[in-house]
């Protein structure tokens, strides 16, 4: 193990790039590289501004929806005023669930803006009748407008990361309990890929390195492109990208790493996906729960089934009617 460690340090101050790099190497000399640490270090500043207010949300709607009586003596507003403090509740706690659902809190924060805003016209009527407390509903106003600022600058901060980067990287990690070699051997031919990747409707092999994809849209479209393997290791990696012009740019690559003691093998999926229309796209996807980050996890469980058991899973045709392939505990879990 000393030897191998010392053996890659060699290796990288000679300029050669590690085993284990090469795909990330392969990514920035195609330019389509997946991850940045600065936009990562950004996108988690974010990620947890953004997983505050969702918390915060959920937080104050549950006071609300349980203790609306007292919520009302507290900003200022007459008690009678309780079922109106209640709605206000339910939609505080809809958006803080919306805002920590991976993929959605761009949406999410701003949805909550519009709260925001029907929160400040309120407590502005409410100076109006008779029975409030005109100095703490002053001070409610205060801390509502506080809030609003912060969603802004939250939602603001987001959108403007979609518009630099349009593109949604994604990165799954799994165990599937079969070899490297069968893995790679029927990944590669991405004609078996719509077999577990249910927004896949077919992938045509036009010559050694080339393909063309055809995926589900938003509301019934379909969407083409063009894709070469630009790494091929022989049961270690593939990794490809969409041609330039094609009408989705798309990058991937699969890793197959044995596991310790014939254990079978981990692998690892990184996508970026930039859909059609930019942040358009992305709004579209997330409105149709179409948005990579929420599949992937499930096309990989997906592939996991096929692989081990030869089927994947599925209620289709049973009496309990989902739409979804799949079952509804599986879907959270490949969501989570």
């Amino acid at each position: 193990m000393a030897m191998e460690r010392a053996r890659q340090r060699k290796s990288v101050r000679q300029g050669e790039v590690p085993r284990g790099n090469r795909t990330s190497r392969k990514f920035r000399q195609s330019g389509t590289e997946l991850f940045n640490p600065s936009s990562e270090m950004k996108g988690k500043r974010q990620n947890g501004l953004a997983a505050a207010l969702g918390w915060f949300s959920i937080g104050l709607g549950l006071t609300e929806v349980a203790l609306p009586r007292r919520m009302a003596r507290l900003i200022g507003v007459p008690t009678h005023h309780h079922p109106f403090i209640r709605g206000m509740g339910f939609r505080e706690i809809a958006s803080g669930i919306s805002i920590l659902i991976p993929g959605t809190s761009t949406g999410g924060v701003w949805s909550r803006i519009g709260g925001d805003a029907i929160d400040l016209a309120y407590l502005g009527t409410a100076l109006l009748s008779s029975g409030s407390r005109p100095s703490r509903l002053m001070l409610t106003g205060a801390a509502a407008a506080g809030v609003t600022l912060l969603d802004v600058l939250c939602a603001q901060q987001r959108t403007s990361s979609a518009r630099e980067n349009g593109a949604q990287a994604v990165a799954v990690n799994l165990a599937i309990n079969r070899s490297p070699e069968d893995l790679y051997r029927f990944w590669h031919d991405f004609q078996n890929l719509p077999r577990f990747m249910k927004h896949l409707k077919s992938v045509i092999i036009t010559d050694d390195r080339r393909s063309h994809w055809v995926a589900k849209g938003p509301a019934g479209t379909t969407v083409e492109w063009d894709a070469e393997i630009i790494e091929d290791r022989i049961n270690e990696a593939i990794t490809w990208r969409s041609l330039e012009g094609s009408e989705v740019s798309h990058t991937g690559s699969i890793d197959f790493t044995r596991a310790p003691g014939n254990g079978g093998t981990f692998v690892t999926v990184k996508m970026e996906y930039r859909p059609p229309g930019g942040t358009l796209g992305s709004t579209i996807a997330w409105l149709f729960g179409e948005e990579p980050n929420q599949t992937i996890k499930a096309d990989l469980r997906r592939f996991k089934q096929l692989m081990e058991t030869g089927e994947v899973v599925t209620t289709e045709g049973q009496p309990s009617g989902r739409p979804s392939s799949t079952s509804w505990k599986y879907d959270q879990a490949a969501r989570s």
